[in-house]
C-alpha cells in the first residue's frame, strides 16, 4: 500500500513538473515573440525618425547653400560697383593729369624764356655796374682831388661821426627806458626796503678774538702755570687756545681764532677755578666735560635759531652748524645773529611780493651756513653751504639761493635776488659791520681814483662812509645823454675792481654855471 502510494505520488508530481514546463515554454515564446514585435515597430519608429530629420538636415542645407549663394552675389555686386567707381576715379585722375601735364609744358616753355630773359639782363646789370664802377672810382678822384682826403680818411671820419651820433642816441634812449622803469620799480622797491628795515631792529654786535677770565686773586695764576708751567701747557694742548698771563691784576687772556674753542677754554678755566684742583689730569677731564656740554648747548642754540625763524623741518646736523654759527663772526657780526636778521627780511620782502614767505625764511637762515665749516673746507663759502643744504636734502631752489647769494652762482630765481637783497641790507646797515681804518681809508681812495680816471671828469668825493661816491664832470665835455653812460661805466669799473659790503650809489653831476659882474 505504502509503495503505491509512494508511486501514485511521484507519478503525480512528473506530471506536473511536465505540464509547468511546458506551461513555461508557452509563456516563454510568447515574451519573444512580443519582444521582436516591439523591437520591429522601434525599429520601424527609429527609421522614420532618422528620414525625417534626414530631410530637414537637407532642407536646413539648401537653405544655408541659398543664404551663402545671395550673400556671395551681393559681395559681387558691391565689389563690381566699387571697381566701376574706381575706374571712373582713375579716368578723372587720368585727365586731370593730362591737363596738368599741359600746364606744366607751358610753363616750363614759360620758364625757359624768362631764364634767356634773366640771363639777358644780367649781362646788362653787369655791363651797368662796370660802368657805375668806374665813374664812382672817378667821383672819388675827383672829390680826393678837391677835398684833399683819402678815401680811407674820408670813411674813417664818417664813422667816427656816425658812432658820436649813434651814442648819443643810444644814451637818449637809455635815459628815456630809465626814466620810465625808476618811475614804477625803484618806488616800489623802496617802499618795500624802507618797510623791511623799520620793521626789524636787530641788536649791534661786537665779537673780538681774544676772551677775558676774571681770577679770584693773583695767586691764581700761578696756580694756572703750575710747577713748571705744566698746567697752562695742559690747558693749552687740551682746548687749542693760548693762554696769555701778563701783568694785567686778576685777568687771564684766552687767544683763539675760534670762538667755540674759546669759550670751551673759558668754561674749562673757570670751572677749575672753582674747583681749586688744578693739574693735567683733572684739566682733560674738564675739558672733555666742557666740550660735551657745548656741543649739547650748540644743539640747544640752533634749535633756538630755528624757533625763533619759524623754520621747522631742519636736518639735526644742519641745526647743531646753526649753533656753531653763535660763535662765528664776520667783519665783527655774530653770523648766527646776521642769519636770524636776513631770514626776518627775507620773509618780510616775500610777504610784500606774495611769495612764500616760509620759503624765504628757511633761505635767508641757511644763507651763510657754509662759514660754520668753511675753516675745514677748502672754497667760497656760498658754494660750501650750497653743498652742505643739498646733501641734508633742502629743495633745490633753496640750494640755489644759498649757492648764489655771493654771485659764485648767476641768480635765477627771485628768491636768490631776495637773499642777496636782505643779506647786503644785514651786513650795510650802519654799525653792523667795522672795517680797519687803512682798509677803509685805501677803498675810499681806491673809489675816487676809479671815478676820476674817466675822460671829463673833473672832481669825485667819496661820502657817507664810502658808500656814495659823487662825480663832477666838466660841462663842456660831457653832455647830459652821456652822464648816464658814464654813470654806469664808473658803476661797472667799481663792481669789476673793488670787493665792499652793501652796495656803492654812483651820482654824476654835471653843472653849468655862468657868473657874470655888474659894474
Amino acid at each position: 500500500m505504502d509503495i503505491l502510494f509512494v508511486l501514485a505520488v511521484a507519478t503525480g508530481m512528473l506530471v506536473g513538473l511536465g505540464v509547468g514546463y511546458a506551461l513555461r515554454r508557452c509563456v516563454t515564446k510568447k515574451r519573444i515573440g512580443d519582444a521582436d514585435a516591439l523591437a520591429k515597430r522601434i525599429i520601424q519608429e527609429s527609421r522614420k525618425e532618422a528620414q525625417a530629420q534626414k530631410k530637414e538636415i537637407l532642407i536646413e542645407g539648401q537653405d544655408d547653400l541659398f543664404n551663402q549663394k545671395r550673400e556671395l552675389e551681393n559681395e559681387y555686386k558691391e565689389r563690381e560697383r566699387e571697381v566701376k567707381s574706381r575706374e571712373r576715379k582713375l579716368e578723372e585722375m587720368t585727365v586731370r593729369l593730362e591737363e596738368k601735364f599741359e600746364k606744366a609744358t607751358e610753363k616750363e616753355r614759360d620758364i625757359l624764356q624768362s631764364e634767356k630773359q634773366l640771363a639777358r639782363r644780367e649781362r646788362q646789370l653787369a655791363e651797368s655796374e662796370e660802368f657805375l664802377h668806374v665813374r664812382m672810382d672817378e667821383q672819388e678822384q675827383r672829390l680826393s682831388e678837391v677835398a684833399g682826403l683819402t678815401s680811407d680818411e674820408a670813411r674813417a671820419r664818417l664813422f667816427v661821426e656816425i658812432e658820436a651820433k649813434t651814442r648819443h642816441e643810444a644814451a637818449r634812449m637809455i635815459r628815456h627806458i630809465e626814466t620810465q622803469a625808476h618811475e614804477s620799480a625803484d618806488r616800489k622797491a623802496k617802499e618795500i626796503l624802507c618797510n623791511v628795515i623799520q620793521r626789524y631792529a636787530g641788536d649791534y654786535v661786537n665779537e673780538q678774538t681774544v676772551t677775558t677770565v676774571t681770577l679770584p686773586s693773583e695767586d691764581m695764576k700761578g696756580r694756572i702755570i703750575g710747577r713748571e708751567g705744566r698746567n697752562i701747557r695742559a690747558l693749552e694742548a687740551a682746548t687749542g687756545v693760548d693762554l696769555i698771563i701778563d701783568d694785567t691784576p686778576e685777568t687771564v687772556i684766552l687767544s683763539a681764532y675760534s670762538p667755540l674753542r674759546r669759550q670751551v677754554a673759558k668754561m674749562a678755566l673757570e670751572r677749575l677755578i672753582q674747583d681749586g684742583r688744578i693739574h693735567p689730569a683733572r684739566i682733560e677731564d674738564i675739558v672733555q666735560k666742557c666740550e660735551q656740554e657745548m656741543d649739547a648747548k650748540v644743539r640747544e642754540v640752533g634749535e633756538q635759531a630755528t624757533f625763533d625763524a619759524g623754520v621747522h623741518g631742519i636736518h639735526p646736523e644742519i641745526v647743531s652748524l646753526l649753533g656753531q654759527l653763535r660763535y662765528r663772526t664776520s667783519f665783527t657780526q655774530n653770523v648766527l645773529q646776521h642769519s636770524l636778521e636776513v631770514s626776518a627780511l627775507c620773509g618780510m620782502m616775500a610777504a610784500e611780493l606774495c611769495m612764500d614767505v616760509k620759503k624765504a625764511k628757511r633761505a635767508g637762515l641757511l644763507h651763510d651756513i657754509g662759514k660754520a665749516v668753511d675753516h675745514e673746507v677748502e672754497g667760497p663759502h656760498a658754494l660750501i653751504g650750497a653743498d652742505l643744504t643739498k646733501k641734508y636734502n633742502e629743495s633745490q631752489e633753496i640750494v640755489h639761493a644759498v649757492a648764489a647769494h655771493h654771485e659764485d652762482q648767476r641768480p635765477s630765481t627771485v628768491l636768490a635776488v631776495l637773499v642777496q637783497a636782505a643779506d647786503s641790507i644785514s651786513g650795510a646797515r650802519p654799525g653792523a659791520r667795522k672795517e680797519l681804518l687803512e682798509n677803509y681809508v685805501k677803498r675810499l681812495e681806491d673809489l675816487e681814483g676809479i671815478a676820476t680816471s674817466f675822460d671829463g671828469v673833473s672832481k669825485a668825493y667819496a661820502i657817507q662812509a664810502g658808500r656814495e661816491i659823487r662825480v663832477m664832470v666838466n660841462s663842456d665835455n660831457v653832455d647830459d645823454d652821456t652822464t648816464y653812460i658814464l654813470c654806469k661805466d664808473i658803476a661797472e669799473k667799481i663792481e669789476k675792481n673793488l670787493t665792499y659790503p652793501g652796495q656803492i650809489r654812483v651820482t654824476v653831476v654835471r653843472e653849468r654855471r655862468v657868473v657874470g659882474f655888474a659894474k
